[in-house]
């Protein structure tokens, strides 16, 4: 039985293409997180609505999202979503890097939907006196939302913010099947090549295993410094 190999993972080309995927699986989980953490905050309103047709889209919304699998998505907006738009766009599209596009659409949609419920309970938990004295000082629902209550709301809506954070870092690792080139992509890619599985998936799972008691910690550093409570 062949030794473990320590050269794979520290030099040479193998370890090049299993940064490269790191590097890849992080900006799946920057960009992904900015586009999911903006939706969520729309639906989180939408859900809160005076509108009852408002309502009913953003809480449809969130429970086809929630309760259709995360591989499912991403299939979805990969091999389906393009077949649905005009040529001279489905032709752009595929001209680019769609592979990583379709993750990040899917990564971003399905998390928004776990995210605005967390910050519709941040929301609910800033207490109604505040929205009512920032009206009685002229302020609009918008601006009352924006300046008043939003703020002490993501302030409250950190700590689960931060585990669906670790979720959607783990589930960017799903965007192998559909040829991302990003870290489980870049193991599977050396495995084949190499026969070396032991060496390309310790790898990658140190390096999810680091991300992930990275953002654990500082989810539990936070709530040590800033319990939560309602403000």
């Amino acid at each position: 039985m062949p030794d473990f190999d320590w050269s794979l993972l520290l030099t040479g080309p193998y370890h090049d293409m299993l940064m490269a995927g790191m590097v890849l699986s992080l900006q799946l989980l920057a960009i992904s997180f900015v586009g999911a953490l903006v939706l969520g905050i729309v639906i989180a309103l939408a859900r809160l609505s005076i509108w009852p047709a408002l309502r009913w889209l953003a809480a449809s919304y969130i429970e086809v999202f929630r309760n259709i699998p995360l591989l499912a998505h991403m299939l979805f907006w990969y091999f389906g979503a393009p077949e649905l738009l005009p040529q001279s766009w489905k032709l752009k599209l595929y001209a680019g890097n769609i592979e990583a596009t379709s993750a990040v659409v899917a990564l971003s949609l399905y998390f928004a939907a776990y995210m605005a419920e967390d910050i519709r309970s941040g929301i609910r938990a800033v207490k109604t006196v505040q929205a009512e004295a920032s009206r009685a000082l002229g302020f609009s629902y918008l601006q009352t939302m924006r300046l008043v209550v939003l703020p002490q709301a993501l302030r409250i809506t950190i700590p689960p913010l931060l585990s669906q954070t670790l979720n959607l870092w783990k589930g960017t690792s799903i965007a192998t099947v559909i040829g991302v080139a990003e870290l489980m992509y870049q193991a599977g890619q050396i495995e084949s090549a190499t026969f070396r599985s032991a060496e390309a998936f310790a790898f990658a799972s140190v390096v999810y295993l680091s991300i992930s008691l990275l953002l654990t910690g500082i989810a539990t550093l936070y709530q040590r410094i800033y319990p939560a409570r309602a403000l």
